[in-house]
């Protein structure tokens, strides 16, 4: 295997790509800006939404699919929804192929057109509301507390995997209320899962914030979401959670009797993450030698690699620890492959971010230990064989932290607190990461802010402190600092 990667510090891009493909993590489509998600890439995500829909559920959420497929009239009922979406549509115009007369294989047979073009899901408030005017009637039929896992498609023109694709996997929460705030409670509580799924299983630290009207979703009344810096001085946007108000229960004549027996329009939310949280996870944590993984979502957190090949004793002492290991509740293999030599297996499970690899041969046996490298720092010990259950028990909670640990203070050290345009200048250019600075509120400064440094609002932080000061660029009176930040 391969192991040369392009140096982070040589080309950012290209060292993403790298890892991409050579941590086996995803391969190219013949559908350009769509992505075959390989089996270990894929078991990542496995490990991220079996925890996100864990603690969907531990907050009362039910899961439920809708079909992929809208009718084009749908879009067309909520004004702000399909003027942000319109662009990124794929439609769909016909329902049958024939065989091309002059031998060209098959063409759209053009008396198989649709009487309503249908569009590929980009995002399903639209469907889900139309069915929810079914199913609401009374107070007593909220909430509605749903999610999905599916795949949608936004039709992207600059693409690349995993942060922008074509077509992604994710999650979309819609819910449904009698009330303002009891809408307003679930769209910040969603917020909270995010957050603390990112941190507590990424090992990613988060801004949780509010966007500005011009970056709200489309639809929505309120939009929060969690900010991540990559290690390029990058933003991610790695989640978002909307409150809706009224709006799509408007366009779809969602109405429900109350407690008072009142016709009162249905309070909604909307919330999702989706694969997206690979890249994030991908240029959070790794290194020039390839993929970092947290512990908690490593597919497999420990490999066993009998030296210089297996041998029954070695197998069976292997085995015994991989026994010990499983009773602890954690994800082990051993390599029982004798075709590669141990370097090449121990550079492939760099590259692929195992966390702990666990190193044994006969004079290790013989001395009763067996050697242990973390992938996060790259230190090795020996550890006794009877300890080493626990030993590594202990060892991966630590990487867990010390990957948050690392990335939180790169993240802190990259907030920087400026107050002249020429500051600001000059920390994008040349410091990256978030920027703290002054905005006079206005979408047009915020337009014009974006056109002259490629940096947008990322977010106004949840409890954001007020204080006085003036706009970076108009001078004008503000309240409040906001974060800016050159973004993916």
């Amino acid at each position: 295997m391969a192991k040369e990667i392009t140096p982070r510090s040589e080309d950012y891009s290209q060292w993403y790509l790298d890892i991409v493909h050579k941590a086996r993590l995803a391969d190219n489509s013949p559908v350009r800006g769509c992505m075959v998600i390989k089996p270990h890439g894929f078991a990542i995500w496995e490990n991220m939404r079996d925890a996100l829909d864990g603690m969907f559920k531990a907050t009362g959420h039910v899961n439920a699919y809708f079909p992929l497929f809208i009718p084009k009239s749908f879009l067309s009922k909520e004004a702000a929804h399909v003027e942000g979406f319109a662009k990124e549509c794929a439609v769909v115009t016909h329902y049958r192929l024939k065989n091309d007369p002059n031998g060209g294989g098959v063409i759209v047979d053009p008396e198989a057109k649709l009487e309503e073009e249908l569009i590929v899901r980009p995002t399903s408030e639209t469907i889900i509301w139309n069915t929810y005017r079914d199913w609401i009637q009374s107070y007593r039929d909220l909430p509605i507390l749903l999610n999905q896992w599916a795949n949608v498609v936004r039709w992207e023109m600059r693409t690349r995997p995993f942060l922008r694709t074509a077509e992604f996997l994710w999650q979309e929460g819609h819910t449904a209320h009698a009330s303002a705030d009891e809408a307003m409670a679930e769209a910040k509580l969603m917020l909270d899962v995010y957050a603390q799924f990112a941190e507590e299983y990424m090992a990613m630290p988060v801004i949780k914030g509010i966007k500005t009207p011009n970056e709200r979703f489309a639809g929505a009344d309120e939009t929060f979401c969690i900010e991540a810096l990559m290690q390029d001085g990058k933003a991610l946007q790695a989640g978002t959670s909307h409150f809706l108000g009224q709006n799509f229960a408007k366009a779809f004549e969602v109405q429900f009797l109350n407690k008072e027996n009142q016709q009162e329009y249905v309070w909604a939310t909307s919330w999702g993450v989706s694969t997206r949280l690979i890249g994030g996870l991908i240029m959070t944590h790794s290194d020039d030698d390839g993929l970092v993984l947290p512990p908690r979502l490593a597919p497999t957190q420990v490999v066993i690699v009998p030296i210089p090949k297996p041998a029954p004793e070695l197998t069976e002492a292997a085995e015994k620890i991989t026994a010990a290991l499983r009773a602890k509740g954690i994800r082990v293999k051993i390599d029982n492959d004798d075709q590669n030599r141990p370097g090449f297996k121990f550079a492939e499970y760099e590259m692929i971010g195992t966390p702990v690899r666990l190193g044994l041969g006969a004079r290790d046996l013989a001395a009763g230990q067996v050697e242990v490298a973390r992938r996060d720092t790259k230190e090795k010990s020996n550890v006794a064989l009877d300890q080493v259950a626990d030993y590594i028990e202990n060892l991966l909670t630590e990487i867990q932290q010390n990957l948050f640990n690392k990335a939180k203070a790169y993240r802190d050290e990259h907030i920087t607190r400026v107050d002249t345009w020429d500051e600001f200048v000059e920390v994008l250019d040349n410091k990256g990461g978030f920027v703290s600075a002054h905005w006079d509120g206005s979408t047009e400064t915020e337009l014009a802010i974006k056109e002259k440094t490629k940096a947008t609002i990322r977010c106004i932080p949840v409890d954001n402190p007020l204080e006085d000061g003036v706009c970076i660029l108009t001078g004008k009176p503000s309240t409040q600092r906001v974060l800016f930040a050159k973004a993916y």
